[in-house]
């Protein structure tokens, strides 16, 4: 039995002040509340397709007309056919049907002029090889790129023009993820251009452990105005600093508030920032996305944390969220060739789609489950046998042990072990985490426990479908209510169905461990997740067993 002392370990495996303690644990909501955070089902991202597939008509229909300007008779189906396959091909590998921060046939037409020559190049090859008596000249080359160019940018231009028509009239909501002023600033800069298409409805500035949350919410909303008025003091300092830069402009012949010289002051400030949400908490993301229907997460180069970057992005990619990263890295990188139009009011950006959803995963996974628990659990039927005597003779009754926990997406089931210890109450197996020296536990308990041979029963769990071989531990709703709010990425542990053994235990984390490095294990897990994985880590749990260690 895994049960959990009455002070929660760290999740970082290190001793944290008495001080951190009061401040970031919070007790657990009540069973079956809507309190518990786990993602929710993703939505499918349906942007892209609606977009791509009018610039696709576009090009079919220049290449079309290209084609029949030629007028090659029955030739010229053959050479229709060739330049929609070959443009087609190439334009979607370049991405050129992706849409764009700034929507103009302008940015694209370099690209568009250098696939087109490919496509005719290689469709007189084809022919020149196929029909000798009908090979394409020189100059039918460039009078049929020449006409497939044209009407492809105009038919563009056209789409364009009407995407951002439909980008201003239907901004996506999108949700800005960083602190302090450049997170405001971006906010204003988002309301004052609906052109990009981004609607902010809140700011994400979710706090570092150990933070206080209530600081970066207090100094997230003093951004409304464009001043802290806790005591004055930041106020009177603004003063000060802005008297002082006027009349240093004044000397140096700058420009003044009056438009009689060049403006040199930020032109997007976080005093026209609109006001909105400050969320400082997972629980307030989660729900966040799903009540605005968000679908952009707008990451701002503000020096957070890598790691909490990284668990935030899974998140909203988990929800069908595209994410961009607005001013990342030093200006003097080299900038990717071509992404002169990739910028958001001239701050350099990209924009990354979530990964698609993986249905025929969950198939696989659980095919493996039913074909490995079945036979096993079968094969070591007289062992289960031998193990509930043993219980019941040195124990007595109720020889399984049923506790309640947290599976895939949040939902809660009831896992089955071998009872080693019997609780004083219930409120002592929910809440206390670790039994390993406990005196009370007797020899048979103390052995089943050492084997690891008390987890057997949840073989049953996976043929129920509860959870599965290979995936993360399943905790307690106390714990996972713990741990969702003092580690970042913690509940997005739950996308994928738990499991008997995972990455992280092959490699060592199993009871009193780090709860952060298993997190982190657990996701990569989840992100990297393929069938030979899980085949490796079974192998792996199964060598393992020569040399036991517990739970």
């Amino acid at each position: 039995m895994s049960t959990e002392s009455t002070s929660v370990p760290p999740p970082s495996g290190r001793a944290r002040t008495a001080e951190q303690r009061v401040r970031r644990v919070s007790i657990a909501p009540p069973r079956r509340t809507s309190d518990r955070v786990a993602p929710q089902p993703r939505r499918t991202p349906g942007a892209p397709p609606r977009f791509g597939l009018p610039l696709i008509a576009a090009d079919w229909l220049a290449a079309l007309l290209s084609a029949a300007v030629l007028n090659y008779g029955r030739l010229g189906a053959v050479l229709a056919v060739q330049l929609v396959v070959c443009v087609t091909v190439l334009n979607a590998c370049a991405g050129l049907y992706r849409p764009g921060v700034t929507l103009s046939f302008l940015d694209r037409a370099p690209a568009l002029a250098a696939r087109i020559a490919v496509s005719w190049c290689a469709a007189a090859a084809v022919l020149a090889a196929l029909f000798p008596e009908h090979g394409l000249g020189f100059a039918d080359l460039l009078g049929g790129g020449a006409v497939q160019l044209a009407v492809a940018c105009c038919c563009r231009s056209l789409v364009h023009a009407r995407r951002r028509a439909v980008t201003r009239e239907q901004p996506r909501s999108a949700l800005v993820v960083g602190t302090g002023t450049a997170a405001r600033r971006m906010t204003a800069l988002l309301a004052q251009h609906p052109e990009y298409g981004l609607r902010p409805v809140g700011i994400a500035a979710p706090a570092a452990q150990g933070e206080d949350t209530r600081g970066s919410s207090r100094e997230a909303h003093s951004g409304r105005d464009g001043r802290d008025t806790r005591d004055g003091r930041d106020s009177r300092d603004s003063r000060n600093s802005r008297d002082t830069r006027d009349g240093r402009d004044a000397r140096d012949g700058g420009g003044s508030r009056d438009g009689s010289g060049p403006n040199v002051t930020s032109g997007t400030s976080g005093t026209n920032a609109p006001a909105l949400p400050v969320l400082t908490s997972t629980e307030e993301i989660h729900r966040a996305v799903i009540q605005n229907g968000v679908q952009e997460a707008v990451f701002i180069d503000s020096g957070d944390g890598a790691d909490r970057s990284a668990s935030l992005v899974a998140l909203f990619h988990e929800y069908g969220c595209a994410t961009w990263f607005v001013g990342a890295g030093p200006w003097d990188t080299p900038a990717a060739p071509g992404a002169m139009p990739q910028h958001l009011w001239g701050f350099p950006c990209r924009r990354l789609e979530p990964p698609p959803p993986r249905r025929h995963d969950s198939v696989a996974k659980r095919l493996l489950d039913v074909a490995v628990a079945g036979p096993v659990l079968l094969a070591i039927s007289p062992v289960l046998l031998t193990c509930a005597l043993a219980v019941r003779l040195c124990d007595g009754p109720d020889v399984l042990f049923h506790q309640e926990r947290v599976g895939q997406n949040g939902r809660p089931f009831t896992l089955l072990k071998f009872r080693t210890l019997r609780p004083v109450d219930e409120h002592e197996a929910a809440t206390r985490w670790n039994i390993a020296n406990d005196l009370r536990m007797s020899a048979v308990g103390n052995f089943l426990r050492r084997t690891s041979m008390d987890e057997l029963p949840q073989l049953w769990n996976v043929l129920r479908g509860d959870m599965s071989l290979v995936g993360p531990r399943p905790e307690r709703p106390f714990f996972v209510a713990n741990f969702s709010k003092t580690l970042p990425g913690y509940a997005a542990r739950h996308r994928m169905p738990v499991g008997i053994t995972g990455l992280a235990q092959v490699h060592g984390l199993r009871g009193d461990t780090s709860i952060e490095d298993r997190s982190r294990f657990d996701n990569h897990y989840i992100d990297h997740w393929s069938l030979w994985q899980d085949v490796c880590i079974l192998l792996r749990t199964a060598a393992s067993l020569v040399r036991p260690a517990g739970s």
